[in-house]
C-alpha cells in the first residue's frame, strides 16, 4: 500500500511534488497491467459474460480510485473483500487469480499471490489448535489474496464440538482491522453461501463484492473442449464432434457434473481411448494425421454412453460434495 500512501502525502516519498495535471487512461490501464490481465481473463474463460464485466467494473473502479489519490482528490480505500457464487467448474479459481494480478497491480495488494484454502486448512481437530492453524495461514496470505473455497463448511452449527466458529471470529477480525493488506474471497454454491452469510452476518457485511458464476451452456461446453484439444495438438473428427455434442448433453444430466472441469476430465480420458485404440495395432504405420485426430469411437467409449444407474457415469477424479 505504500504507493497509495505516497499518493496522499508525498512527504512520505521524498518530496512535495505537484500531482500530474491530466491522466493518460489507457497508459495507466497498460502500466498496471489490466489491459492484459482482461485480455487473458478473455482468452481462459469462455463465455462467463456477467462474470467478466463485474471483473471490469471492479478493475474500472480501482483504476479510478489511484487515478484519485494521485491527483489528490479526497478518497478512502475501497473495500476489496468478495464472494464467488456457483458450481463447481465455472471458473471462480481463474477469476481469483486474474483480480489478485489487477490488484497487485494498481498497488491495493503487496503480493500478486492467491493463498487457496478449504475448511481443513483453517479449523482444527481439538482445543487450542485451530487458532494456530487459521493465524498461519493468514500469515502467509497477507499482502495479497486469500481464496477460501466451500467457505460455508466452516460453519458446522449441528456440531457442538466444532471449531469453526473460532475460526470464522479470527478471519472476521483480520478481514476488518487488516483489510488494506489482505483480501480475502470466499466461494461455494449459491444456495450453501446464502445460508452462510445468514448464519454469519457478520461475513455479508465485510464483503463489498458479490459475484455469481453461471453455469456453462451446452454449446459453450463443446467450444470449452475444442479449445482444450486445441492446446493440446488435437481436434474432433465431424463424427467424434457430434458423439461428443451427445456426451454433453448427457453428462450434464447426470450427478456430480462439473461443469468445466468434467469436460477436462472427458477430454483426457478421450485422449487415453485414443492413445489406446492406436497403440492396439503395433504393425500400423501411423500418420500425423492419426495422431492429431479424436475418432467418434474414442468418445462413444464413455461410460456415459451406457444405461448405468445414476451415479454410475460419475467422473472419477469428482468431488462428491
Amino acid at each position: 500500500m505504500l504507493d497509495l500512501q505516497c499518493a496522499n502525502n508525498s512527504s512520505l516519498c521524498g518530496g512535495a511534488a505537484s500531482p500530474p495535471s491530466g491522466f493518460d487512461l489507457r497508459k495507466e490501464a497498460e502500466a498496471a497491467g489490466i489491459t492484459e490481465t482482461l485480455r487473458e481473463l478473455e482468452h481462459e474463460l469462455i463465455g462467463l459474460k456477467p462474470v467478466k464485466s463485474r471483473v471490469r467494473q471492479i478493475a474500472s473502479l480501482l483504476l479510478i480510485e489511484r487515478i484519485r489519490q494521485r491527483a489528490g482528490l479526497v478518497s478512502s480505500p475501497p473495500t476489496l473483500h468478495m464472494s464467488f457464487t456457483g458450481n463447481p467448474g465455472t471458473g471462480k479459481t481463474t477469476v481469483a487469480l486474474r483480480m489478485a494480478k489487477i490488484l497487485h497491480g494498481l498497488g491495493f495488494v503487496r503480493r500478486g499471490q492467491v493463498i487457496s484454502v478449504t475448511r481443513d486448512d483453517l479449523v482444527g481437530q481439538y482445543i487450542g489448535h485451530t487458532a494456530p492453524k487459521t493465524k498461519e495461514i493468514l500469515k502467509k496470505a497477507m499482502g495479497g489474496v486469500l481464496f477460501i473455497d466451500e467457505a460455508y463448511y466452516l460453519h458446522r452449527p449441528d456440531n457442538e464440538r466444532d471449531y469453526g466458529q473460532e475460526a470464522i471470529e479470527i478471519l472476521l477480525q483480520v478481514m476488518e482491522n487488516q483489510r488494506e493488506d489482505l483480501v480475502v474471497i470466499l466461494a461455494g454454491y449459491g444456495e450453501r453461501m446464502t445460508n452462510f452469510f445468514a448464519s454469519n452476518p457478520g461475513f455479508r457485511s465485510r464483503i463489498a463484492h458479490h459475484i455469481e458464476f453461471p453455469d456453462y451452456s451446452e454449446a459453450e461446453l463443446l467450444l470449452i473442449s475444442e479449445l482444450m484439444l486445441k492446446e493440446r495438438g488435437y481436434s474432433f473428427s465431424a463424427a467424434a464432434r457430434e458423439a461428443f455434442v451427445n456426451y454433453i448433453a448427457l453428462r450434464m444430466t447426470q450427478p456430480f457434473f462439473s461443469n468445466a472441469r468434467s469436460i477436462r476430465n472427458a477430454v483426457d480420458r478421450i485422449r487415453l481411448r485414443q492413445a489406446d485404440r492406436l497403440v492396439s495395432d503395433l504393425d500400423r504405420m501411423l500418420e500425423i494425421k492419426d495422431l492429431e485426430t479424436i475418432d467418434s469411437s474414442d468418445v462413444l467409449a464413455s461410460r456415459v454412453f451406457s444405461a448405468s444407474p445414476p451415479g454410475e457415469g460419475r467422473e472419477p477424479s469428482e468431488r462428491t460434495s
